[in-house]
C-alpha cells in the first residue's frame, strides 16, 4: 500500500515538473514572437540605431559596401594581424604602425609599416579617418621569380579588404591579375583585376620597385 502510495506521489510530482517547463516554454514563445514577427516602429528604430552603432565600431566591417574600405588605420592592422594569426603566416604581423599626419607635401594623412628591408606598406586615408588606398612595396631583382614573401603579404591585404575570403579567394585574385600565369620577372609587367568594389594592380616600376595596390572603385 506504501509502495502504491509512493509511485503516485512520485507521478503526480513528474506531472507537475513537465506542465510547469511546459509553461516556460510557451512564455518563453510568447515573449519572443512579438520581436521576431511583428517589431514595433519603436523596436524597429532602436534595431537600426544599434546596426549603424555596431558598423562603426566593429572592427569585421564589410568590405563590400560601396563606400570604400570602412575601416580605419587601426581597424586595418587589427584585421591584418587576424588574418596572419588566422592563416599562420609567420613573420608579417604588424606590431606599430607609424602615423603620419597631413602637411604642404602631403595632402592627406598616411600610415606606413617596414616588414623587413624589402617589404613595406603605407596607406593613404581620408579626414574621417577612413583608409581609402593601400600600397604594397617590394624591392629586390626583377630579374627573379616573385619572392613568396611578396606573394603571402599580398594575399594577406586581399583577406583584410574581404574579411569574408578565404585563402583560396585570394589566390583567385592573384591568379586574376596573372602573377601565378608566369614569374614577374618583366620590367613591363601590369596586372589588373577588379573584385567586390576594389580594384587590385601589381606593377613593376622602372626603378624596379614591385607595387601592389589597393584602391576602391565606383
Amino acid at each position: 500500500m506504501r509502495k502504491r502510495n509512493k509511485i503516485n506521489i512520485q507521478h503526480i510530482i513528474l506531472t507537475t515538473l513537465c506542465f510547469v517547463m511546459a509553461s516556460i516554454g510557451m512564455y518563453g514563445m510568447l515573449a519572443l514572437s512579438p520581436d521576431s514577427s511583428q517589431p514595433s516602429s519603436e523596436q524597429t528604430t532602436q534595431q537600426n540605431s544599434g546596426t549603424a552603432s555596431d558598423q562603426s565600431n566593429d572592427d569585421a566591417s564589410s568590405p563590400n559596401n560601396t563606400t570604400g574600405f570602412q575601416m580605419t588605420a587601426g581597424d586595418f592592422r587589427n584585421k591584418f594581424n587576424a588574418a596572419v594569426g588566422k592563416y599562420r603566416l609567420n613573420g608579417l604581423a604588424i606590431t606599430r604602425l607609424t602615423m603620419n599626419e597631413s602637411s604642404a607635401d602631403q595632402a592627406t594623412p598616411t600610415f606606413e609599416y617596414a616588414f623587413n628591408d624589402e617589404l613595406s606598406l603605407i596607406g593613404i586615408v581620408n579626414a574621417a579617418d577612413q583608409i581609402q588606398e593601400i600600397k604594397l612595396y617590394g624591392t629586390g631583382n626583377v630579374n627573379e621569380p616573385t619572392r613568396g614573401v611578396l606573394l603571402t603579404a599580398i594575399a594577406t591585404l586581399i583577406l583584410t579588404t574581404h574579411s569574408e575570403y578565404t585563402y583560396n579567394d585570394a589566390q583567385d585574385v592573384i591568379q586574376d591579375i596573372g602573377l601565378l600565369e608566369r614569374d614577374v620577372n618583366q620590367s613591363e609587367f601590369d596586372g589588373t583585376t577588379i573584385r567586390d568594389g576594389f580594384q587590385y594592380r601589381f606593377q613593376i616600376q622602372n626603378d624596379g620597385t614591385s607595387v601592389f595596390e589597393i584602391t576602391t572603385v565606383e
